[in-house]
């Protein structure tokens, strides 16, 4: 077994695997940059290493820093964990060189599988059905217009590198094709470096099926089952869960074994995931389910077949990384009840779901679940990284006993000031489409707005807090024959509302002079009247600010222009993706305040538009 290992990473995953490690008796060290100098993954290893400022590209990217940071601690063996240099072959081979341990595949499987047009090749070769496409080295704009034409809208442009749901587009209409490629080349050659593309036919009714491989340097490979991971926010994974819901013996079968087979083409050593796209149109059956990709890494959503097989996977890549032999055969291996995951992100669903970034003044979690997570209360969540900081996993007999379980959890969950999406999470898990586990990857697209947490608490809620109010003013005491119910005016995120209350009941969390009032997930401020004041701007009156820290890829308008209610006006680029600012209503562009390639800060005035008379 490994004596030291350093990670690669940073957040939670570090985390994960530091937990693992430190059961196993392995010293750990750390990676961090400035940003992450205090961080919860530096604090819990026993030796950390600074790295660089807090951009990637000039910390956890370097991978000549890393390696120095692993032969200067002595450090044996490195851990990618997911993201970043996880799946980069070239990495993987530099730290073999250096006399260290990877743990991970061979650099050989990593480039096999690295390009989504060159593994689907593999695949077919291997007899594992594809999903039909075009996978051409030729990447002109006009003959992957005319391919599209050909297969058939709509169809799906995917980053050719990609992973995590960036570098990809939905394109409806071949009308929409040429600026939907353009974004997708734009966002692939940010985040990964290499903007070529391929396309596949869209997949009617589609589901997301991934089976979980490991293989050994001695040749074994099992699969530890299926996971779905259908339910997706534009191909972002949002709740993933294992087994998957109408998964019949023979089509597991069916599957597993061909997850297999793409794992041995590939002589595959280590922890990997095959994913696949199902047509659930008339439930899952294996004639009707395609290769799509494969990581060659460690899932964020493996926890969910850890808790249904009972198998530690971090510890599984350890002892093969050793050079240990698979801990399991495959036929000891076998499915327990059933598991959840949902992934909180510090983000703004009613905003669009744009990222929240600041110090969490209050996190408090649900009970019930495990929760994987590289934050705690006072952490900062800063703009330079994915906004994810926590995973909540619950385990139960039934699906539907996973799924109440997760839900309280994240009913319960209380995060402050930052925005959180645990108030989405709670309604996509109560939807009665995904109750009844009528799945596919649109059902988020289609049902949006009914998933979107509510606006305020409903007025039990209301009524508790402006007590708790009134009492940490002095007020709370009533005489005899005094009314037995009362109204205050007070502010609610800026707004003014009236509350009514009866003074001799209910409670809140007291903040200072203001209350936090925390239902289904959502957190809001109460603050009296007298002492809160309204922030004016906004989009309503025309003016277009910065919603975060960024930079200004493209600028769509000039000063001048006549715009209509929805067009596009800026385009910026933060915490890895794009996001499109547009106009609020019909009208002309009286200020722009944006150029391409400059950076803004929050708030910051974009543009100004005048309404049209």
């Amino acid at each position: 077994m490994l004596q030291s290992l350093l990670i690669a990473n940073r957040g939670e995953i570090a985390c994960r695997i530091i937990r693992t490690a430190r059961r196993l008796g392995i010293r750990t060290v750390a990676v961090y940059s400035d940003a992450d100098a205090d961080a919860l993954h530096v604090r819990s290893a026993d030796e950390a290493v600074h790295i660089g400022p807090s951009p990637v590209r000039e910390s956890y990217l370097l991978g000549d820093r890393i390696i120095a940071a692993a032969k200067s601690t002595g450090a044996q063996a490195i851990h990618p964990g997911y993201g970043f240099l996880s799946e980069n072959a070239q990495f993987a081979q530099a730290v073999i060189d250096a006399g260290l341990i990877w743990v991970g595949p061979n650099p050989s499987s990593i480039t096999a599988m690295g390009l989504k047009d060159a593994a689907k090749t593999l695949m077919q070769a291997a007899g594992v059905p594809t999903t039909p496409g075009y996978l051409g080295d030729d990447q002109a704009s006009e003959r992957l217009k005319a391919e599209a034409d050909a297969i058939g809208y709509p169809v799906l442009i995917k980053a050719v590198a990609g992973g995590g749901g960036k570098g990809m587009r939905k394109v409806d209409a071949a009308a929409d094709f040429a600026d939907a490629l353009l974004s997708c080349q734009r966002e692939a050659a940010s985040s990964f470096g290499n903007d070529q593309v391929l396309l596949e036919k869209w997949v009617t009714n589609p589901r997301h099926i991934e089976v979980q491989v490991f293989g050994d340097s001695h040749g074994n490979v099992v699969h530890l089952f299926e996971r779905d991971c259908s339910l997706q926010r534009r191909h972002q994974k949002v709740i993933e869960e294992a087994p998957a819901p109408g998964m019949d013996e023979d089509t597991r079968t069916a599957i597993c074994q061909a997850a297999v087979r793409a794992a041995k083409a590939v002589d595959y050593v280590g922890a990997g995931t095959i994913e696949f796209i199902a047509d659930g149109s008339e439930g899952l059956r294996a004639d009707r389910i395609w290769f799509m990709e494969m990581n060659t890494r460690l899932q964020v959503e493996h926890p969910v077949t850890e808790e249904i097989t009972g198998q530690d996977l971090v510890e599984w890549q350890l002892r093969v990384a050793s050079g240990e032999p698979l801990p399991r055969r495959q036929e000891d291996l076998s499915i327990n009840g059933w598991a959840m995951e949902a992934r909180l992100y510090a983000e703004d669903p009613i905003r669009g779901f744009l990222p929240s970034i600041g110090t969490l003044e209050t996190f408090e979690l649900g009970e019930g679940c495990r929760i994987d997570t590289g934050v705690q209360q006072g952490a900062v969540i800063s703009p330079f990284y994915d906004p994810m900081i926590a995973k909540v996993i619950a385990h139960g007999p039934t699906r539907d006993a996973a799924r109440e379980t997760l839900t309280a959890a994240l009913d319960d969950t209380a995060i402050w000031p930052l925005r959180t999406n645990a108030g989405f999470l709670v309604k996509a898990l109560e939807h009665p489409d995904f109750v009844a586990a009528r799945l596919d990857t649109g059902l988020i697209g289609r049902e949006g707005d009914a998933l979107m947490p509510p606006a305020r608490p409903d007025d039990e809620a209301l009524a508790d807090a402006a007590i708790a109010l009134v009492e940490a003013d002095g007020l709370s005491g009533f005489r005899l024959n005094a009314p037995l119910k009362r109204e205050a005016r007070f502010l609610l995120d800026g707004a003014a509302i009236t509350v009514t209350f009866d003074p001799r009941q209910g409670e809140a969390q007291d903040d200072k002079d203001d209350v936090l009032v925390a239902q289904g997930g959502q957190v809001w401020r109460l603050a009296p009247w007298r002492v809160a004041g309204v922030s004016g701007g906004g989009a309503s009156d025309g003016a277009i600010l910065s919603p975060m820290p960024g930079r200004i890829i493209a600028v769509a308008v000039v000063a001048g222009d006549s715009v209509t209610k929805g067009q596009k006006l800026v385009t910026l680029e933060a915490m890895k993706m794009e996001h499109s600012l547009t106009a609020p209503f019909d009208g002309t562009v009286a200020e722009l305040n944006a150029a391409e390639g400059g950076q803004v800060s929050e708030g910051t005035l974009l543009v100004k538009i005048d309404k049209a008379d």
